[in-house]
């Protein structure tokens, strides 16, 4: 094996300094002037490459915010204490405060977008990503023996309102909120 072939496939070096640096650009230009402003030879000035290696890797800007949007997903959810209400709670406010901070709207957009996501696997791995956070809390509770609500209802209760209000402005989405989808969620009223 040749040391260029080497190269090649050991990942860091330049090429992962360089994913690194347009990410962070990326990220610091849709936080100062909103990702619809956001240009590929903007994102190469700050990330300090050439505008070519930009077009290569990505292509598109949508396409570039999409693949930030996803790495940023990948970022850590909050630490379990062992209280599902309390978990979910968490794992709530922490959902809406990533999808709160400057561009969280942006980028998901650009994730799910027609455009980039042709046969919707960003929308699925999204949705994954998102499901992941809560079932991790859900599986702490039922090996403790807690009986859980089913993932599904977890989406449809916790995870639809808070994307829906974030993603359409709905003022007074707030921390306040999250825990009262989940407090809704654990504890229904009694029937009538």
């Amino acid at each position: 094996m040749t040391d260029k072939s080497e190269a090649a496939r050991r990942p860091g070096g330049r090429s992962a300094r360089v994913l690194a640096a347009v990410h962070r650009a990326t990220v610091d230009l849709v936080e100062e002037v909103g990702a619809d402003k956001v240009t590929i030879p903007a994102v190469a000035r700050r990330a300090g490459v050439n505008p070519s290696s930009v077009y290569r890797r990505w292509g598109t800007t949508s396409a570039l915010l999409a693949d930030v949007a996803t790495r940023r997903q990948g970022e850590s959810a909050p630490e379990l204490l062992g209280d599902l209400p309390e978990d979910l709670e968490r794992v709530a406010v922490w959902t809406l405060q990533d999808l709160s901070r400057p561009g969280g709207v942006a980028f998901f957009r650009a994730e799910v977008a027609p455009d980039v996501d042709e046969r919707r696997a960003g929308l699925r791995e999204c949705l994954e990503r998102v499901s992941f956070r809560f079932q991790a809390a859900l599986d702490a509770a039922a090996r403790r023996g807690e009986e859980t609500p089913s993932l599904g209802r977890v989406l449809d209760r916790v995870v639809a309102p808070l994307y829906f209000r974030v993603v359409f402005s709905i003022p007074e989405t707030d921390e306040d909120y999250a825990r009262g989808l989940v407090a809704d969620l654990c504890d229904p009223p009694p029937a009538r």
